[in-house]
């Protein structure tokens, strides 16, 4: 195969890095604009006069979208693995904007009676499904198309996608908050930020509409006319069960990212009101400033693991997290100003920084080609609907059990579970994600590491 010249491969990998990441940023944004405009829109799909109980049948609608994750990682990730990663990624931002665009546009109650409420419910169905796909659409992407020693790099910027999309999501709603009434708001206004994702969806269906294709991918379907080479089981359940071990690994080592990461940010900002008694607006600037931060530490630490390994990251935040866990929360409890709270909030993520810079990355360097794109998104699709979805419910209940503090036992205990996973699975840094890279490693008679399969190369 003929070595693409030094200027094309550099502007090929900066497509690939920008269409990767901005679909990204479009998905979680319209992921997170859901839940922070329900308190406008609940009673234009829901009748009563009990605000709670229409908030309530909202977040009910919000918690099927992540139930639909695991369906989406299932079938868009066999999608990935069959039919390429540029597909998924193109059908993962086409449902987005679809069902961005039937939420802006869905009849209220008094329209249409409870039609509104279910076109509100599809919607939700096509979103669970598109973000379930896009997390192992992109991580995979990311991954296979950064150079190898830039891997951890590139596949940083799928948290800085997710993170600028959430504050996208949040500066669009401050700026509304500022420049609509209330009851503005509560007629139209929800509908705009809606129809803004799907504007940026249709954007960002063009750019990668553009992308190219993995060469680890090319070299997959290359190999499918060869007598030796089973392509029917490409992306299938049957192919990922072979593979159960790592499968199992990527769920554990999910396990203490998700809910730390959403203990930390979705989260957040309920705790410094609730807990710590702070204003509503103190409480969504340190939110605003952290994140902020949060986005710009994600390359640096991608960089790092480039440098030293995957392993020593993952392993820092475990320990980080299974020890400052409770002292952080407690401290954040009883935060009285902007600063004490900003600072605790960043010294938080920095420690998260060490999972979310790199698990895409970790993921992917995990399974072969035929089977990668399944094998990111099933397992951690399960995990992030039974952990991540759940670290807030599973707060609010220890708090209005009285057991608050138990709650940070919780996030350590699952800190700790995949601390253990850290410390006993291989570095994945040297992985040979494609059949080039695994013959390099055959001419310089390097050994293939034990994370990297061996029918990665075949």
């Amino acid at each position: 195969m003929p070595a693409s010249p030094p200027g094309d491969e550099r502007r090929k990998r900066r497509l690939a890095l920008v269409g990767g990441s901005l679909g990204n940023l479009v998905e979680w944004y319209d992921w997170f604009v859901y839940a922070s405009f329900a308190i406008y829109f609940a009673d234009s799909f829901f009748p009563g006069d009990n605000p709670t109980t229409q908030l309530m049948n909202t977040a009910g609608i919000f918690a099927v979208g992540f139930l639909m994750r695991p369906v989406g990682g299932w079938i868009l990730g066999r999608a990935a693995d069959r039919h390429g990663r540029k597909s998924a990624l193109t059908l993962t931002v086409t449902m987005m904007s679809v069902a961005a665009l039937l939420i802006a546009i869905a009849p209220t109650y008094g329209q249409a009676g409870y039609f509104g409420a279910l076109v509100l419910l599809l919607a939700r169905l096509l979103q669970g499904m598109s973000i379930g796909g896009e997390y192992a659409a992109s991580a995979t992407y990311l991954t296979e198309a950064s150079a190898r020693n830039r891997r951890g790099l590139g596949s940083s910027f799928q948290y800085v996608s997710m993170t600028c999309g959430q504050l996208l999501g949040l500066g669009i709603l401050i700026t509304l908050q500022h420049t609509l009434t209330t009851s503005q708001l509560e007629s139209w206004g929800w509908r705009i930020p809606f129809l803004v994702g799907a504007l940026f969806a249709v954007v960002v269906f063009w750019l990668r509409r553009r992308l190219q294709e993995t060469d680890a991918f090319k070299e997959e379907t290359s190999a499918a006319g060869d007598e030796a080479h089973d392509d029917s089981t490409r992306g299938t359940l049957k192919a990922l069960w072979q593979y159960r071990r790592q499968a199992g690994l990527v769920m554990a080592l999910t396990l203490g990212g998700t809910v730390a990461y959403y203990t930390y940010t979705t989260y957040l900002t309920k705790y410094l009101v609730g807990s710590a008694g702070m204003e509503k607006t103190t409480a969504t600037l340190v939110s605003f400033t952290a994140l902020t931060l949060f986005a710009v530490l994600q390359p640096f630490a991608g960089m790092l693991s480039d440098r030293i390994g995957r392993r020593p990251l993952l392993i820092t935040f475990a320990v980080g997290c299974t020890v400052g866990t409770y002292p952080i929360m407690t401290a954040l409890g009883s935060a009285s100003s902007y600063w004490s709270a900003l600072g605790l909030s960043l010294l938080a993520l920095v420690v998260i920084t060490g999972y979310t810079s790199i698990n895409a990355a970790v993921k992917a360097e995990l399974f072969p080609t035929r089977v990668r794109a399944l094998g990111v998104a099933l397992p951690y699709a399960i995990a992030n609907a039974l952990f991540g979805g759940t670290a807030e419910y599973v707060a609010l209940w220890f708090k209005n059990s009285g057991h608050e503090k138990m709650f940070f036992w919780y996030v350590s205990g699952c800190a700790l579970i995949s601390l253990v996973t850290y410390v006993l699975m291989p570095d994945t840094r040297d992985a040979a994600l494609s059949r080039t890279e695994a013959e390099d490693d055959g001419e310089r008679g390097r050994e293939r590491p034990a994370a990297a399969p061996a029918e990665a190369a075949h």
